[in-house]
């Protein structure tokens, strides 16, 4: 006669917890899986209008070092470590906005919206609607037409704290330029205070009196020289 093994209580209860824990942890690996976020979509310059302006703005201050370290002077070393600091800011900007960190572009006057002939009274109008302004626009800077310059240029960011201001590549400091943003007929008047990379950048404080929001790219602009 064979003798049939038979397990007992104990035994059973131990391999029907063990048998449980396998298929409760399979199912915990399996739902964890199917729970898992997609990894973020990174933004590039040509998806996206913010990362564009991101982009141009880096683009920008990348091109004033590249200047200043080809020509120095007794000031390049101040200014070039006062766009590297720029240039951080504009990465973490690029982070926090989801684009491509890292992803620079140079101001481009190709593709542009064609610009109005006569742009100058819808400037002058706006010079007079918008109060805030009015620091900005120095009264004969709103008064007398304008000579309009850097036709089909777009306009971004430098980057830079402070009041408001503008740098250029084209202008001489001291020079004021009035900048129109037809996207939404806002205007203002600043100084030119530094050089930069473009035909002119804004600084934060006057970037903020004209832009869109969430936008840091303005693809229609006027600008015209005052004084």
């Amino acid at each position: 006669m064979s003798r049939r093994s038979t397990l007992g209580p104990k035994k059973k209860l131990a391999l029907l917890v063990s048998a449980a824990t396998v298929a409760g942890g399979g199912a915990f690996v399996m739902a964890n899986t199917s729970n898992a976020a997609p990894p973020p979509t990174t933004k590039s310059a040509a998806d996206s209008t913010v990362c564009q302006g991101l982009a141009t703005a880096l683009g920008n201050n990348q091109r004033f070092i590249e200047g200043q370290r080809a020509a120095p002077d007794a000031q390049s070393e101040a200014r070039i470590a006062n766009r590297e600091a720029v240039i951080a800011q504009i990465q973490r900007q690029q982070k926090a906005s989801g684009c491509a960190v890292g992803e620079s572009a140079q101001d481009s006057h190709s593709a542009q919206p064609e610009q109005p002939a006569a742009p100058s009274q819808p400037a002058q109008g706006q010079q007079g609607e918008q109060g805030e302004q009015a620091e900005q626009g120095g009264g004969e800077g709103a008064a007398a037409s304008g000579e309009q310059v850097c036709d089909g240029s777009t306009v971004t960011l430098s980057g830079e704290d402070g009041a408001p201001a503008a740098s250029s590549n084209q202008f001489p400091a001291g020079t004021r330029l009035r900048v129109t943003n037809l996207d939404n007929d806002k205007s203002t008047t600043v100084e030119v205070t530094s050089v930069s990379g473009s035909c002119v950048l804004l600084n934060n404080a006057a970037f903020e009196q004209v832009r869109e929001a969430g936008k840091f790219l303005i693809r229609r602009a006027v600008i015209e020289k005052v004084g």
